[in-house]
């Protein structure tokens, strides 16, 4: 019975011998992020002679992350409020100085569609990182007023040459659009006929192409064909950065309304594809009236419009008189909808 005391004892006493001992905690690395700055001046206006070969020299200081390793500087930009949610970038670098061109910096200010001519506050970081598994860091956040000047913004494209039309990069209508010139393409791609195979090139050319072997929604450079099940148009979506593509649910157009053969009910499919214009097509006979497009005979995905031009849930289309018409229907970027009447 002592014996069993002593034991008791002894375990009542495990935990406070250790409760005594003192543990020390690992040690915080601390790390500093890479501010920008540029040479005495926080206003300054972009020139448009000799843009195209000019630069702005950002100095930064440099990201200390701890530890050693070949860390790169990246300058980003946005709009004062925006919180960097999708920062243009501008340059990169592994120095203390980021060159950025200055025709590339205006048409980065104008795709955030601040005014030429105007001088308007942007916003400015550096992200550094790191060749160690380690995250980057961000540096403070500096602001500069910017007068951009006026110049005409191609917004860059990505084609996506494919069996529906006939395998050609070289076609530029085909294609996704970098709305706000980034690495970010969108679009609609009307995927009808053959195998329903397509991949993505970033020139006129297979030099540069991106493909899919795994089936995995990454992309890989001279990957495999990406397919789709069924006939109809796509809303494609890629991401260059990280080589990410979404594919939308099928949509398959056609019109509908009292000067069509299915009435307001039925929709007459737009199932003729136009690879020079990447538009749908009819040929049919129309009744004086009226009519609209409309995606799987749904309203959820309609358009209406007059004189050519369309929006989203828009007025009816007005057929003045009966007769065999052509009616096309084109969708472009940044909400951007067409179509063509013509009386045979």
């Amino acid at each position: 019975m002592k014996i069993l005391k002593k034991i008791g004892l002894a375990l009542a006493m495990f935990p406070a011998l250790f409760a005594c001992e003192t543990y020390e905690m690992p040690p915080i690395i601390p790390q500093t992020g890479a501010n920008v700055s540029l040479p005495a001046t926080t206003t300054f206006t972009l020139v448009k002679a000799n843009a195209d070969k000019s630069t702005v020299d950002f100095t930064i200081t440099a990201a200390d992350f701890g530890t050693s390793g070949t860390i790169k500087y990246e300058l980003q930009m946005d709009l004062p409020g925006a919180k960097f949610a999708a920062p243009a970038k501008l340059g990169e670098s592994e120095s203390n100085v980021i060159k950025v061109n200055v025709a590339e910096f205006n048409k980065a200010l104008l795709a955030k569609k601040l005014p030429f001519g105007v001088a308007a506050n942007v916003e400015f970081r550096v992200k550094a990182t790191i060749n160690q598994p380690l995250s980057p860091i961000f540096g403070a956040t500096a602001v500069y007023k910017v007068t951009p000047f006026d110049a005409t913004v191609e917004m860059p494209i990505l084609r996506v040459p494919g069996d529906y039309q006939g395998w050609d990069p070289s076609n530029s209508k085909t294609v996704l659009y970098s709305e706000n010139i980034d690495t970010k393409y969108k679009g609609f791609i009307h995927v009808i006929g053959g195998s329903r195979a397509f991949k993505f090139t970033e020139g006129p050319n297979w030099d540069k192409n991106w493909g899919d072997s795994n089936d995995d929604k990454v992309l890989e450079a001279g990957g495999g064909d990406i397919k789709v099940a069924a006939d109809g148009t796509y809303e494609i979506n890629v991401d260059l950065g990280p080589k990410t593509y979404t594919v939308g649910p099928v949509r398959r157009w056609g019109i509908v309304g009292d000067a069509t053969a299915g009435g307001w009910d039925t929709d007459t499919p737009m199932n003729v594809f136009d690879k020079t214009t990447n538009s749908l097509r009819i040929t049919t006979d129309l009744k004086a009236g009226k009519f609209k497009f409309r995606a799987n005979n749904s309203w959820d995905f309609n358009y209406g419009g007059s004189g050519g031009n369309l929006t989203a849930g828009g007025a009816d289309i007005v057929v003045a008189a009966a007769g065999n018409y052509t009616i096309t229907f084109f969708l472009g970027p940044k909400g951007e909808a067409k179509y063509t009447l013509v009386k045979n």
